[in-house]
């Protein structure tokens, strides 16, 4: 049966053309390089100084960098290519790493994760533009959940290691996180010659909507915006956004701060989310393809609601395990609202609609880790994911009255 799979997997990447399979192995080592400092940077920046508060202020400085970039990035890639987006986006990745690498305090580190979340935006608004370039609709939520599965194995590994690094240069303090952000800058240097040598756009992008590129930027957010069902869906992105921010921001510094988890936990706890998508992207895809988008965000949501409570009422590590494992249904989840986004518009428009997609991303960065620094510093630290919580309930009944069924679009 293992068999099987694996065949139909390779079967389904040889017929594929080549810019999306070097976009896998780039997204893949994109996520091994990410995926050792992830997990601990809230601890890096609260190890420099910065209490709950500050370190949502520094946060929020990267959501306003990505809310910057991201409009201008889609449209930029509309007009003269993904190619060059990744050119654009992968140097300044190294540059953010490298000025973290060199971070003496708390403040040093708010230019760095400006220039590192800036620049990854670059690189998030793209890479989804070569699925809705190069997969065909009927393969499309299978496409991106497969890329999701290879992409969990380096995800798995990544914060092991980490997790060893750090205790070989000290612990969870500036000393034994730092060498990471080394790590990082060099590899995406790596990246940088990868795309230079390998990937190419085999499909020239132009405009066929009635605004087209000679309405240029602005006709083409005209355009895009104009829709209903793309009103609708920024205003559950905007739930669902925020919920991610909230996570990816205070998830670490409550396990170390008020579960007594150390880097091993925390590094396995991110091991044991990337399972998930590992094993079950590529069916959960076929099931997106062939029974409806909505349906599969149903069926995984009561797993991550569950994840959230067992990292609340945690009583031991094992628990905290058995809760990571389960943030790993989140991540399908993700992977099928992406199918979701890709066919809101035409494909012409996928750049300008994956901007705003991205400025609304920044924007959410911003608000959702410094609410989240709020109710941690003048609430309580638990709070925060039980709003977590609530926030994933509002967006399923969201998206069960108010968002179309996208399977079968034109």
């Amino acid at each position: 049966m293992k068999v099987k799979v694996i065949e139909k997997a390779v079967s389904f990447v040889k017929r594929q053309e080549k810019p999306f399979k070097v976009n896998m192995i780039r997204t893949s080592l994109q996520q091994f390089f990410v995926s050792l400092t992830q997990q601990y940077q809230p601890l890096y920046i609260a190890a420099l100084g910065a209490d709950a508060f500050q370190l949502g202020f520094v946060n929020g400085m990267g959501g306003i960098a990505s809310a910057a970039v991201s409009v201008p990035t889609g449209w930029l890639a509309d007009k003269y290519g993904i190619r060059k987006m990744f050119l654009l986006g992968i140097p300044f990745v190294a540059l953010g790493s490298l000025i973290f690498t060199l971070s003496a305090d708390w403040l040093m580190t708010i230019p760095a994760l400006f220039i590192t979340v800036l620049s990854l935006q670059i690189l998030m608004t793209v890479c989804p533009m070569v699925c809705g370039t190069y997969l065909k609709m009927n393969e499309r939520a299978t496409g991106m959940q497969l890329c999701d599965t290879i992409v969990a194995i380096p995800g798995i590994i990544a914060p092991m290691i980490a997790a060893m690094i750090i205790t070989g240069f000290g612990g969870l303090t500036p000393e034994g996180i730092r060498p990471l952000y080394g790590l990082q800058t060099l590899g995406f240097l790596f990246l940088l010659f990868l795309v230079l040598r390998y990937y190419r756009d085999t499909i020239e992008r132009k405009s066929t909507s009635r605004s087209g590129n000679k309405m240029g930027f602005l006709g083409n957010m005209r355009e895009v915006l104009r829709r209903k069902s793309v009103k609708l869906w920024i205003a559950y992105r905007s739930i669902s956004n925020i919920s991610w921010f909230l996570s990816l921001t205070y998830l670490p510094l409550f396990v170390a701060e008020v579960k007594g988890g150390d880097q091993f936990i925390l590094g396995a706890m991110a091991t044991a989310s990337m399972i998930v998508p590992l094993l079950l992207s590529i069916p959960t895809g076929r099931l997106a393809d062939t029974f409806g988008r909505k349906k599969v965000i149903y069926a995984v949501a009561p797993f991550y609601f569950l994840s959230i409570l067992f990292l609340i009422y945690a009583p031991d590590s094992n628990i905290l395990l058995v809760s990571g494992f389960l943030q790993g249904f989140l991540v399908l989840g993700l992977v099928v609202q992406g199918a979701i986004s890709q066919e809101l518009v035409p494909a012409s428009l996928l750049g300008t609609w994956w901007g705003i997609l991205g400025l609304l991303w920044g924007i959410m960065g911003v608000l959702g880790p410094i609410l989240g620094g709020f109710i941690w510093s003048f609430i309580g630290p638990v709070y925060v994911f039980f709003f977590i919580l609530f926030m994933e309930v509002l967006k399923i009944a969201f998206l069960w009255l108010f968002i179309p069924e996208t399977l079968k679009m034109s």
